[in-house]
């Protein structure tokens, strides 16, 4: 009996944590993280660690706070979907009080963690999560343009990493952010693709035309070319202190011919397994495409 009890508290225990994670998205909060970090490393002019774990810890509890707190307003939404049924709102494993309360903590949490860095980190950071909340997430069952507002707060952590290791917004973070801000149109928009019957269920409006059509492959292909544009602007050295190589520059630009060839057998094939071809695409060059910002800088 006493074991059976042991096992069932670590089993809730489990769960709990897990609940845990899944509220607050914790692949794509990490991600962002990365992302943040990748931004400071290519901002700090001396590399110092303890600013660099506040960085990570109130990027991490930002995020959480915007997923925790979308899910709460999305739950009946979520209970609807097939890929978002089984989270913890929708399937009962955690009241909407509960998950507001760990919102609201985290937010908090963040808030103080990146203000001790500076004002405007915690600045920027608050507004990601205002903008995610209150104007991205309504508007997904309004207007397709809703993607292009959640690009927005999708695109902060880039440059809030620069602002954080040098409390300046300037040409350089700007540039990180518009660099972050247009991969995530063709990342978003091939998972959209993929989820557009679930979406529809919903009542989400996705798709940039509405539809699966040739004008949302155009808007797709398109901004994949200004995406790669923009990365490589850089290297032109009319960035400020952001630099970039030119054998980081033909990297950047391999990888996202890469991506835009994906972009285009999705126009051709126009199923979803293209589209999630480009979405995983996309995700490597995120990723790489920092990495080798941050390689360039130090080597």
């Amino acid at each position: 009996m006493k074991s059976a009890l042991s096992t069932a508290q670590k089993t809730t225990t489990s769960l709990s944590f897990q609940d845990l994670k899944e509220i607050t998205k914790h692949r794509l909060s990490l991600s962002v993280v990365f992302s943040a970090i990748a931004g400071y490393l290519l901002g700090a002019i001396q590399v110092e660690w303890f600013p660099l774990v506040l960085l990570g810890f109130g990027g991490y509890c930002m995020v959480g706070a915007s997923n925790a707190f979308n899910q709460v307003i999305e739950r009946r939404e979520d209970a609807i979907m097939d890929r978002t049924r089984n989270r913890p709102l929708p399937a009962g494993r955690m009241s909407a009080q509960t998950a507001l309360i760990i919102a609201s903590v985290l937010t908090i949490l963040g808030i103080v963690s990146l203000y001790f860095l500076n004002p405007k980190t915690a600045f920027f950071g608050a507004l990601s999560i205002i903008l995610y909340i209150c104007a991205y997430t309504p508007l997904k069952k309004v207007t397709p343009l809703s993607v292009f507002v959640g690009a927005i707060p999708g695109a902060i952590p880039f440059m809030l990493g620069w602002v954080a290791a040098t409390n300046e917004f300037d040409i350089e973070p700007g540039t990180l952010f518009m660099i972050q801000f247009f991969w995530q149109f063709p990342h978003f928009w091939a998972l959209a693709w993929m989820l557009d019957d679930d979406y529809k269920k919903a009542g989400f409006k996705m798709l940039p035309t509405g539809e699966k059509n040739k004008g949302t492959l155009i808007q797709i292909i398109m901004y994949t070319l200004w995406m790669i544009v923009i990365s490589l602007i850089p290297a032109l050295g009319i960035t400020g202190r952001l630099h970039l190589s030119l054998g980081g520059a033909i990297l950047i630009g391999l990888m996202g011919m890469i991506m835009l060839v994906f972009a285009f057998q999705l126009y051709q094939k126009r199923d979803n397994k293209t589209a999630r071809k480009l979405m995983l695409a996309s995700v490597s060059y995120i990723t790489l495409m920092q990495i080798v910002f941050v390689i360039d800088k130090f080597v």
